[in-house]
């Protein structure tokens, strides 16, 4: 500890002598005071953390340096400031404020439950809102040797959902087995996972449910079990989370209009805005 403070010292003696720093009053846990401003130590401790001596010396020394570069270019910055630019750093620390306000008490005071009926309603309200701008589906994906055994067998099993089949033959066989039938994939997520491009995938999804795809080594079996195309409205689960994003952001402008305006009232009632003729 001794020796961090002899450190800290020989820094502050060194980059910041002839600034004041050391004509007034030390600070309790301060290491260099600039101009009102303190670094204090613990913020130098977790810099240095763990670092040997020449490090930590090299490390300490850059940060002082531009900490009290930063605040010196404040201070002069700060001292040639025009009421113009006064006033926007009020604005912004009354948007501040009240942004951090307006977040706390959405959090603790508006409801953000949604009930079915609500989301059934809106959609029902603004169906042209929802359509898909790609094709989107649910099943299976399994991928094997080029050479793998009993691939008319999977195909079936595949057909029927035969789940507890086809994690045998998946277990004993496959380099690769994804099954979203509880869960919408859009053909970007399904692009990712075998070698097909965007529109011979779209093209074969319309004419077909199973959908089969070979490169030099592999095969991959896709098995759709339900799907919506491009331009098709969007089933109502998954268009839900929209849906439900937009009722909240609605409810929370009329939550904070109807804020807004009880401050208003609060403060007419109690006198204390003045009007002047």
């Amino acid at each position: 500890m001794k020796k961090t403070m002899i450190l800290y010292a020989v820094l502050a003696c060194f980059l910041l002598c002839g600034c004041q720093a050391f004509e007034k009053k030390q600070q309790s846990g301060a290491a260099v005071e600039l101009n009102g401003h303190y670094l204090y130590r613990s913020t130098l401790d977790s810099l240095t953390l763990g670092m040997n001596s020449e490090d930590s010396l090299r490390a300490a020394q850059q940060f002082i340096r531009q900490w009290a570069q930063d605040i010196l270019l404040y201070d002069e910055a700060a001292s040639h400031a025009n009421q113009q630019i006064e006033t926007m750093v009020e604005d912004y620390r009354r948007t501040l404020y009240a942004q951090a306000y307006e977040e706390r008490l959405v959090d603790r005071r508006m409801s953000k439950t949604i009930m079915d009926s609500t989301v059934n309603a809106f959609y029902q309200q603004m169906p042209e809102r929802f359509k898909l701008d790609e094709s989107i589906m649910k099943g299976m994906l399994v991928v094997v040797p080029s050479d793998a055994p009993n691939i008319p067998k999977l195909r079936q099993w595949m057909a029927a959902q035969s789940l507890d089949k086809i994690e045998k033959y998946v277990y004993q066989n496959a380099s690769g087995y994804e099954l979203f039938v509880e869960q919408w994939k859009t053909t970007t997520d399904i692009i990712r996972l075998l070698p097909v491009e965007r529109a011979e995938l779209e093209a074969k999804l319309k004419s077909s449910n199973h959908i089969e795809v070979t490169d030099s080594t592999k095969m991959y079996l896709l098995q759709i079990t339900d799907k919506y195309m491009r331009g098709d409205a969007m089933p109502i689960e998954y268009a839900r989370p929209e849906i439900e994003k937009i009722i909240l952001n609605a409810r929370q402008v009329e939550f904070m209009r109807k804020e807004r305006e009880r401050l208003y009232n609060e403060a007419i009632q109690e006198r204390k805005i003045h009007f002047y003729e």
